[in-house]
């Protein structure tokens, strides 16, 4: 499976480039900002490329390999690509995949040319640009994939589905208080709309759809989706609390941005009257250093809420395999499936 999705990330990799490159030359070329082609470049350039994947193997549950659809597929890290631009400008992350985020980047040629105005907003500003480019080259990518237009006509509907719950989850993201302590349950409901529907389920629908596959492997395709994109979730909240940059792509930083994450509701509901109180007092401090954080990570251990969370993990790929126990696909295909599962759900710290 390694091997497969190796040879396969590469092969998307290489056709987002080109389609990139290809309009960094032309369109991009008059805005102005001759850095911006290589800024764009190079953050299109790494990346895990786990929806295209997802998306591709959607496609293998009904057709037979294609260059086409690597193509279509290849089209999500766009998508992907506008989502972590303006994901950064609204976390004001620092970094991203091991290098400044792009808005850094940008606000640092706005300083090098000593242009009038705010370096920051103008980076921000020029991170937001670039990703409505890539949301409207992402359709642009899928539309010249190569496929019929029946095969892409199946997938609209689902595509303009996953765009439509990314932003309204993004809009829930940002509306939630961790002042107001959500129940677990409305927190998960966020992160089906924000990550996993986005992440594991959409991809493979449209793809399957695409592909021609029948209503049975769609149904049993979109629990696995939804199972395993809840678990790729979790796993993130787990990672934003006590992950590296290596596993997340940006700094571990969800205690200091008091985000309201599944980790930490799970453990205001998990623990007893002194902890909370303790909870509310870093959550209302003026600022955190090292030694707040780290308490505050050992208070979320104590309350048992880790556990709790890596057992909803283990449900949802165990749901997952019982999706696919209910397919029909071939076991080749239910392999694969299970590995990207695995992929998703043990992610390393």
């Amino acid at each position: 499976m390694e091997g497969w999705r190796t040879s396969l990330r590469r092969a998307v990799l290489a056709k987002v480039a080109e389609f990139v490159a290809a309009r960094c030359a032309g369109e991009l070329g008059a805005c102005g900002v001759d850095v911006a082609g290589d800024v764009l470049m190079g953050f299109v350039g790494g990346g895990k490329c786990l929806r295209s994947t997802f998306m591709y193997l959607g496609w293998l549950c009904g057709a037979p390999p294609s260059d086409a659809a690597v193509s279509a597929t290849a089209s999500l890290e766009l998508l992907h690509a506008f989502a972590l631009l303006q994901d950064d400008v609204m976390d004001e992350s620092a970094a991203r995949r091991g290098r400044p985020a792009a808005h850094v980047q940008l606000a640092a040629w706005h300083r090098r040319r000593g242009l009038s105005g705010s370096s920051r907003r103008f980076g921000e500003s020029a991170a937001i640009l670039l990703g409505d480019l890539c949301l409207v080259w992402a359709e642009q990518m899928l539309r010249d994939s190569g496929l019929r237009r029946l095969q892409l006509a199946r997938g609209w509907p689902r595509y303009d589905a996953m765009r439509t719950e990314l932003a309204v989850g993004q809009f829930a993201d940002i509306a939630t208080d961790v002042r107001d302590f959500p129940t677990l349950e409305a927190v998960l409901e966020v992160a089906r709309l924000k990550s996993g529907n986005y992440t594991v389920r959409r991809p493979l629908e449209i793809g399957a759809a695409m592909a021609g596959c029948d209503e049975r492997v769609l149904s049993a395709l979109g629990t696995y989706g939804s199972a395993v994109g809840e678990a790729f979730q979790l796993r993130d909240d787990i990672l934003g609390i006590f992950g590296s940059p290596d596993a997340t792509g940006k700094p571990a930083n969800d205690l200091s941005e008091r985000k309201a994450t599944s980790v930490v509701v799970a453990a205001h509901e998990l623990a007893d009257a002194s902890t909370r109180r303790q909870f509310h007092e870093l959550i209302t401090a003026d600022r955190l250093d090292d030694s707040a954080l780290d308490h505050w990570r050992n208070l979320i251990l104590a309350t048992g809420a880790l556990r709790r969370i890596e057992e909803l993990i283990a449900d949802r790929v165990e749901t997952a395999r019982k999706a696919l126990d209910c397919s029909a696909l071939d076991d080749r295909l239910t392999t694969a499936l299970m590995d990207m599962a695995g992929l998703c759900a043990r992610r390393a710290a």
